[in-house]
């Protein structure tokens, strides 16, 4: 299975969580729909990431993860190009790889996953990058789960 990654609209990932766009101008924007802990014992996360760019052309993805209780928010700091590979939540608790989704954000667009969202691993494109991460977790094996999946590639322009 191949996948072609679209841009990053809030429109096209809503199923998955919600898009934050960076303010262009003086204010405050608030993104909190899909902002969510389902533990009540959990705590906020907050960590900072740098990540290297991967020069695979295309990316095969052989696994995916998730946060079955929390949403998970990645904040831009630094960033150029960066994917988002995610998928929903399918039978018997594994991704279901039919509905997979890329989307490629720019540096002024940031995204929340919503609880229980199946995604693959931070990945940014032209350069090294920065982000801000946000979770809650509680330090048990629930903050977070990887699924090994059958491989598909991502084409990346």
């Amino acid at each position: 299975m191949e996948i072609e990654p679209r841009p990053l609209t809030g429109d096209a990932f809503s199923p998955f969580g919600e898009v934050i766009d960076l303010p262009d101008e003086p204010g405050r924007l608030y993104y909190e729909k899909a902002l969510g802990n389902l533990r009540p014992t959990a705590r906020p996360s907050l960590s900072v990431s740098l990540k290297p760019e991967t020069r695979d052309r295309p990316l095969r993805a052989e696994l995916l993860e998730r946060h079955e209780f929390s949403s998970q928010t990645f904040l831009p700091l630094d960033v150029g190009r960066w994917l988002i590979v995610v998928a929903p939540h399918g039978h018997e608790g594994r991704p279901d790889l039919a509905g997979v989704r890329a989307f490629i954000a720019d540096g002024r667009r940031g995204i929340t996953y919503r609880a229980n969202t199946w995604h693959h691993g931070l990945t940014v494109l032209d350069r090294p990058g920065r982000f801000a991460v946000l979770m809650w977790r509680d330090g048990s094996k629930a903050d977070e789960e990887f699924m090994p999946v059958a491989p598909f590639t991502i084409r990346i322009p």
